[in-house]
């Protein structure tokens, strides 16, 4: 029968090749990252957009939220605060 101490040796060797590989996997994640975030364009702030584009957004939005809820009220789904059964 194996000793206590060999038992936690071995688990304590286990444990140190699990984390040594989570490291070795941690760091290629981090290098995949920097190279992702190298390639990465970050888009124009909103602010910096010219108004038709900002306005053109927002109208295209508001028109399919009116589109969205008519379909709704015409399928005949509950509304917020009626009974669904």
């Amino acid at each position: 029968m194996p000793s206590v101490v060999g038992l936690l040796e071995q688990r304590e060797l286990a444990a140190r090749r699990r984390v040594d590989g989570l490291r070795e996997e941690a760091d290629r994640i981090q290098a995949e990252l920097a190279a992702g975030e190298q390639e990465f364009v970050m888009p124009a702030p909103a602010a910096s957009l010219p108004i038709p584009v900002l306005s053109k957004t927002l109208d295209t939005s508001i028109t399919a939220a009116f589109q969205w809820t008519r379909r709704l009220l015409a399928a005949g789904t509950p509304t917020y605060g009626e009974s669904c059964g």
